[in-house]
């Protein structure tokens, strides 16, 4: 590994609203201080960043993680660990369908998963996260993501003046990817604004999502029902959403304060297989 290296690289929008290919870096090398501040630029204005053709160790993926901050906790009690995660250092998780003598190695192994916010439902959500691939389907399992800001800056203005200053309470199951099915146990449960004020962007986000967000506080079941709704449908609209289609190698990061994700089915026969960090938050979006 070659230690502080200056890095010339080109930042390639990967559509209109959000994400962009980082070219011409290769992340198995330490870079400089000013390259690592360009990257965390770049990430603040793009919410995603694809980083293509990456061959990472363990340590590597650490590291990079701190170029964004600190590197998180896992989130998921040890109870539920896989046998996999043994082969793993701590703080990594992976995200896998593999199954050896009938048991699944990672976390999070099958189908579709609607849009969400990592952690969420938690107090202190993590800022960010970053997903390597090494082993990948031959089709299906793409990676989608929709731009807070993008869904929030062109919302209808009454349902806005509705939600503005109001807070939303979010549950997660573990284990589940599609709204109030399937999990194995509640990790926690959380409110935070519906509208998001990013601490180092100073721009407004929408951040409720399908999976997580139960409620609307204050507001009658049926009211708060219909507009989480009408938030779900406006911010997952297409032409606010990035479809990432997984190449091995491929590293991508992005920011859980204004961009949600999610992804489709895939064949349970063929493996999938990636690895997982977090980047620590540090401000409550209170």
């Amino acid at each position: 590994m070659t230690v502080a290296t200056a890095t010339t690289f080109d930042i390639v929008p990967l559509s209109k609203h959000i994400g962009a290919e980082i070219r011409g870096i290769d992340l198995h090398d330490t870079p400089d201080a000013d390259t690592i501040k360009r990257l965390r630029q770049a990430w603040l204005d793009h919410s995603v960043l694809l980083f293509r053709g990456q061959k990472l160790e363990q340590e590597d993926l650490l590291r990079v993680t701190e170029y964004f901050g600190a590197v998180g906790p896992l989130g998921r009690p040890p109870k539920f660990f896989p046998r996999g995660y043994s082969r793993l250092l701590p703080n990594i998780m992976m995200i896998s369908n593999i199954r050896e003598n009938g048991e699944t190695i990672g976390a999070l192994p099958d189908g579709e998963m609607n849009f969400h916010h990592d952690m969420i439902h938690h107090d202190l959500p993590h800022n960010g996260t970053l997903l390597y691939s090494l082993e990948i389907p031959s089709h299906g399992g793409d990676t989608l993501f929709a731009s807070g800001y993008a869904a929030y800056e062109t919302l209808d203005p009454v349902i806005k003046a509705k939600l503005e200053g109001r807070r939303a309470r979010h549950f997660y199951n573990y284990g589940s990817t599609i709204r109030n099915q399937g999990g194995i146990g509640a990790t926690a449960q959380a409110t935070h604004p519906v509208f998001r004020t990013h601490e180092e962007t100073g721009r407004k986000a929408v951040y409720v999502n399908r999976l997580m967000t139960q409620e609307i506080e204050g507001l009658p079941q049926a009211e708060s029902d219909a507009l989480l709704e009408a938030l779900f449908d406006h911010s997952e609209r297409p032409e606010f959403v990035y479809r990432h289609v997984w190449k091995v190698g491929d590293l991508l990061l992005w920011d859980n304060r204004c961009s949600t994700h999610a992804r489709d089915d895939f064949p349970s026969d063929q493996r999938r297989l990636m690895l997982r960090t977090t980047v620590q938050g540090t401000v409550r979006p209170y």
